[in-house]
């Protein structure tokens, strides 16, 4: 499943490049018990294709199903993030996908043999060290990171949650914890890039309280438990009857706990690492929006309920918004890259069929024209009389005049004219009437052979798309 031309990488900040998609290098594998279904299991991770995304494989069903990693296919929360889908469910991936995203990992296809990612020590330190052993992989493909442009607010009155994403040119985050409880305090955590997760937020094991951990235990919730996959906060006095109970589950010759404090006197890797690990959980569960986005976070009390919410919330945004990240910005009184004494000399159209007033941006795959639409054009007066509305088969044409430019530009040993095959998935989705400014992008889908340009076409007016199609022209030499 490896892509055809890959460099192996090893993450460190001076040769990751984030904006290109990576994998890793080889099958790897990790196995150990399900925190809550008590199941042993093997996890083994495969590289995957550019596009590829995250996904599970349930290998020890029937058919095999295959799972995305979608806040989409979420179907519990209540103990660790389930996704089901195509019949087949896995738990608890919140651990391994924070691993991935921590790691820079953005295409691979996870096999497992239960219904549970394995807890191991709580962390996602295991599945870093798995990943790192496996190495790192760069794809020749575009990282497309999203970028939060407003505010998206997330409030839950009933849990006191509150979740916002702020603009930022960094992928942040920052955890507040209040359980009221003695032993935590108020914490909070703070991630400034993504590059440290590795160090700072990796080795945080998840958390509960004694008071949760009795209650999971009478009706046989976490048969996985174990006092080393999870720190256990003990915030009231426990009686010799329940630590000879808890020594019996866990199969230890002794349990001990302080007053007030962890049970068995457990060390913390770091002094707030509760609130760590709250941010390692919006890590992963934040990696089912299934879109690398650059924001800031801010999480006050998240859990796996309200992080999913969240995430919902940003994939929608971004489907809905996604069509303007590469929106082309015209600014007026910067000079042209062509003028129109240029474009007249260049294309073979006169009035009323010259299309294109300027070119402002050209390079080897792609061009941007501006054509301003006035009261004045001589098609008005027949079309939409009275609602003036340019014709969507001109707003293709003056897209096909920019595409020209392009393939002449890109044809150096003699003079070339275009001509049109093919146009396919075209939609109209704006009115363009007078006043606007229409920007005319063509983009190059391959590279041009035997004189076949394939080309992407978008019409915008300012940050909203009015048409859009997939040219195919000829250049034929004069």
């Amino acid at each position: 499943m490896n892509s055809v031309s890959q460099t192996t990488v090893k993450k460190t900040e001076g040769n990751f490049n984030p904006d290109k998609q990576h994998t890793i290098k080889s099958q790897v594998k990790i196995s150990g018990t399900g925190l809550h279904t008590g199941v042993l299991v093997d996890l083994v991770m495969k590289p995957a294709n550019p596009g590829y995304g995250i996904q599970f494989q349930r290998v020890d069903l029937p058919d095999q199903p295959i799972i995305k990693a979608d806040c989409d296919l979420v179907t519990d929360t209540s103990r660790g993030t389930t996704l089901e889908s195509n019949g087949g469910k896995v738990s608890t991936v919140e651990h391994v996908l924070a691993a991935l995203v921590g790691m820079g990992i953005d295409n691979a296809l996870l096999e497992v043999n239960g219904p549970e990612m394995p807890i191991m020590d709580g962390s996602s330190q295991p599945f870093i060290e798995i990943i790192e052993k496996a190495g790192i992989t760069e794809q020749d493909a575009t990282k497309n990171w999203y970028s939060i442009d407003e505010n998206i607010n997330y409030y839950d009155e009933k849990k006191r949650v509150e979740m916002v994403a702020l603009p930022s040119t960094e992928y942040s985050i920052t955890t507040l914890i209040d359980f009221n409880s003695p032993v935590l305090g108020t914490q909070h955590a703070v991630l400034k890039k993504i590059n440290n997760f590795k160090s700072e937020i990796a080795p945080c094991r998840t958390f509960c309280f004694l008071h949760e951990l009795e209650m999971l235990l009478d009706n046989n919730l976490i048969k996985g438990g174990d006092v080393n996959n999870a720190i256990v906060v003990v915030d009231k006095p426990v009686d010799e009857i329940e630590l000879s109970r808890l020594q019996k589950i866990f199969k230890k010759d002794k349990i001990e706990v302080k007053s007030e404090g962890y049970l068995n006197n457990l060390e913390l890797r770091f002094p707030n690492e509760p609130a760590r690990h709250k941010l390692l959980d919006v890590v992963g569960d934040l990696a089912l929006i299934g879109y690398p986005i650059k924001a800031r976070i801010i999480a006050n009390r998240p859990g796996h309920s309200t992080n999913v919410e969240f995430a919902k919330m940003i994939k929608q945004y971004i489907k809905k918004n996604r069509h303007i990240k590469d929106v082309p910005t015209y600014d007026p009184t910067q000079p042209p890259v062509y003028d129109q004494t240029y474009i007249e000399k260049k294309l073979p159209h006169r009035f009323p069929f010259l299309l294109v007033d300027k070119i402002i941006e050209l390079t080897d795959t792609r061009i941007i024209g501006i054509k301003n639409v006035t009261f004045n054009e001589w098609f008005f007066q027949g079309h939409f009389p009275g609602n003036p509305v340019m014709p969507g088969v001109l707003q293709i044409e003056a897209l096909a005049q920019c595409g020209g430019i392009l393939a002449m530009n890109l044809s150096t040993d003699g003079e070339y004219d275009t001509y049109f095959l093919k146009i396919d998935n075209c939609k109209f989705k704006q009115k363009v009437v007078p006043g606007d400014t229409m920007i005319l992008k063509m983009e190059l889908s391959a590279p041009i052979r035997r004189g076949i340009c394939e080309m992407k076409g978008t019409v915008y007016v300012g940050n909203k798309v009015c048409a859009e199609g997939d040219l195919v022209a000829q250049i034929v030499k004069k």
